[in-house]
């Protein structure tokens, strides 16, 4: 079983093909990849932060340290890049189960089942 993308959204931004931030090179969203097995119905939702270095740079204070999970960091907004960047991650995440499948996708982004016992 593969991991397929079916939708990205963000509940910040209304339409992410058109999106242009005020600064391109300086922002983070929410960013949550509808993802399910590859060729069948259903999805499950992944919790991204999309931000850039500069970002990054601006707003870690010099005695904190960010852990990386669940972000993907760009130069620039740029839709193609997300989405493409995305499915190439995909492509390592497959299994016997999508319970399987699923715990791969999770390293990408907040699984909406992370932690939920009996899930399968």
């Amino acid at each position: 079983m593969n991991a397929e993308l079916k939708r990205v959204h963000s509940p910040d931004i209304y339409n992410l093909k058109s999106y242009h931030p005020e600064c391109s090179d300086c922002f983070c969203f929410l960013l949550q990849a509808m993802i399910g097995p590859a060729g069948e119905d259903g999805e499950e939702s992944f919790d991204i932060e999309v931000c850039t270095p500069k970002w990054i740079e601006k707003n870690l204070k010099a005695d904190e340290a960010l852990i990386g999970m669940h972000y993907l960091i760009v130069r620039e907004f740029n839709y193609q890049v997300i989405v493409l960047a995305i499915e190439k991650f995909l492509v390592g995440c497959s299994g016997e189960s999508w319970s399987e499948v699923s715990k791969k996708v999770s390293r990408l982004g907040f699984w909406e089942f992370e932690g939920c016992l009996g899930h399968d």
